[in-house]
C-alpha cells in the first residue's frame, strides 16, 4: 500500500489517498492515537470514491473514532470499464427510457462487478490492517449492498454491517443473504424510485442474522435523513468498540 497524498481536515480527520497495485483508495483516520476499528465504506456500483455523499459519511464516521476506507472497484470511478459493462450500461439507459424491464440487464452488469470487486476489497483489507493505528474488529457500511452481502459471507473479519436498500441486488446475492449472520442495520427509503419496496423487504427478511434492524424513512433514493449517520455510528459502537 502506497500513500500518495495526505491532508488534515478541519474536523481533525486525516485524509490519505493510496494505491494498492492498480487499486486507488482513500483512508480517513481520527485524531486519537489509539488503534481505531476499521469500517469499509462503499457506494453504489459505478460511483466514484470521491462522491460527495460517500465522503461526507466517511468523514463523519472517522470523526466518531473509526478508520474508514473506500476504493474504486474495477470498472468504477476513473478505472477502466470493460466493453461488456459499457454495453450493459447503454442497454440499461435505453431500456429505462423506453420503460422496458431492466432486471436482466442489471444482472448482467452488477453480477460481474461484484465478482471482480470482492478480491480487491479483501486485498485492501489485508493491507489496511497492517497499517499503524488501525485495528479490528471490522465493519462494512455502504450503498453497494450486493458487494456487502458477498463480503459479509466471504470475509470472517467483518463483525457488523450496515446496508442501504437502494441498489440492485442480483439473484446470487439475494440467495447469499441467508448466509449473512453478522449484526445488521438495513436502511430503506420507502419511496425509492429505483428499488421496489417489497423486494427490499423480502431481502431484509432473508438475512440470516439473529440481530437485524430495519430503518425505513419516507422519501426517494437520495432522501436518507442525516440522523441515520448518528444511528449508524451507534450501531457500529455496539459491535466494533
Amino acid at each position: 500500500m502506497h500513500f500518495t497524498s495526505e491532508q488534515r481536515l478541519d474536523d481533525g480527520v486525516l485524509e490519505r489517498e493510496f494505491t494498492l497495485g492498480e487499486i486507488p483508495g482513500t483512508l480517513w483516520t481520527p485524531e486519537s492515537a489509539d488503534p481505531a476499528p476499521l469500517v469499509l465504506m462503499s457506494h453504489n456500483n459505478g460511483l466514484p470514491k470521491a462522491d460527495p455523499r460517500l465522503v461526507a459519511r466517511a468523514r463523519y464516521t472517522a470523526a466518531h473514532g473509526y478508520a474508514v476506507a473506500t476504493i474504486d472497484a474495477a470498472g468504477c470511478g476513473d478505472r477502466p470499464r470493460s466493453a461488456a459493462a459499457e454495453q450493459a450500461r447503454a442497454d440499461l439507459r435505453r431500456a429505462m427510457q423506453a420503460g422496458e424491464p431492466v432486471d436482466e440487464i442489471f444482472e448482467s452488469l452488477i453480477g460481474p462487478l461484484v465478482e471482480n470487486a470482492v478480491p480487491e476489497w479483501r486485498a485492501t483489507l489485508d493491507a489496511l490492517l497492517e497499517q499503524p493505528g488501525i485495528g479490528g474488529p471490522v465493519g462494512y457500511s455502504g450503498g453497494w449492498t450486493a458487494l456487502g452481502i458477498r463480503l459479509a459471507v466471504a470475509e470472517p473479519r467483518i463483525a457488523a454491517a450496515g446496508f442501504f436498500a437502494g441498489g440492485f441486488v442480483p439473484r446470487a446475492q439475494r440467495e447469499e443473504a441467508r448466509q449473512v449472520t453478522v449484526p445488521l442495520l438495513f436502511l430503506l427509503q420507502w419511496d425509492d424510485e429505483g428499488n421496489p419496496r417489497q423486494r427490499a423487504l423480502d431481502l431484509f427478511d432473508a438475512f440470516g442474522s439473529k440481530e437485524k434492524t430495519l430503518h425505513a424513512n419516507l422519501g426517494g433514493h437520495t432522501g436518507t435523513p442525516w440522523f441515520e449517520l448518528e444511528d449508524g455510528c451507534r450501531f457500529l459502537d455496539r459491535h466494533l468498540k
